[in-house]
């Protein structure tokens, strides 16, 4: 069984989503997160991911007050990211509720700062995101393209203790059109070590069996929920046929 973990993405307290990571193509579909929180906990979910749109794009955390709301009033385990670029600002995501960092520039533009934090927090408390687009890694909520590929990126981290990471092909993202099970095979195949989850892509239940052949632990399910693609009733049937 592939773990499903639901996500939600935030602006102005609110849960969009964005298509292909593009700002100018947003829809909101809730202006309370915290309901929707307590409705995948509801079918069964235990594990909630949180990305601060807001604080990606200014570099500054900016939803706080939500993640609060959200780990006070549910039990789910909720990993971050968005703005995270101090140890500061980690250590105060951490005091609002999230069990996990989830990081993605930082790792690029201040790799001895995460390395810190790797060591600090421990892998388990720490998911690394490298977004791909047209091959390459992107980062600034997937406003910048480096020249980084995926595989060696996160192989030096891997060296390093990391033990999570996910990986959204941008291109993907918000789209409904499948997941990028070849950019996963090629992970899974050449870092076997490292805890892989899928993001982004996936358009129906069925997907999740296919993601579970490439050697994903994990997947990040967002538009294809809150578009009815993929209902909370074969959620909860996913959930009782595999346990």
């Amino acid at each position: 069984m592939i773990e499903i973990i639901p996500a939600i993405d935030l602006i102005a307290g609110k849960a969009v989503r964005l298509r292909q990571g593009d700002f100018a193509q947003q829809t909101v579909y809730s202006d309370n997160p915290l309901r929707i929180a307590q409705q995948f906990e509801d079918v069964g979910l235990e594990r909630l991911h949180i990305v601060d749109l807001d604080g990606a794009r200014s570099g500054n955390v900016a939803n706080l007050s939500v993640l609060e709301e959200i780990a006070a009033n549910t039990d789910l385990t909720i990993d971050f990211g968005g703005g995270i670029k101090t140890r500061e600002d980690a250590v105060s995501v951490f005091n609002a509720g999230a069990k996990i960092l989830t990081i993605g520039s930082v790792a690029v533009k201040e790799p001895q700062e995460f390395e810190l934090w790797l060591t600090e927090f421990g892998g388990e408390r720490v998911l690394l995101g490298a977004d791909v687009k047209n091959g390459k890694v992107a980062i600034n909520g997937w406003q910048t393209t480096t020249n980084l590929e995926p595989v060696p990126f996160l192989r030096q981290w891997l060296d390093k203790g990391l033990i999570q990471a996910f990986c959204t092909d941008v291109g993907r993202d918000g789209l409904l059109e499948g997941a990028a099970t070849a950019l996963y095979r090629q992970i899974h195949s050449e870092l076997p070590d490292l805890r892989l989850i899928a993001s982004g892509g996936v358009s129906q239940i069925g997907d999740l069996n296919e993601l579970e052949s490439t050697g994903c632990s994990a997947v990040i399910v967002g538009k294809a929920i809150y578009e009815g693609r993929i209902s909370f009733k074969e959620i909860k049937d996913y959930l009782k046929n595999a346990g």
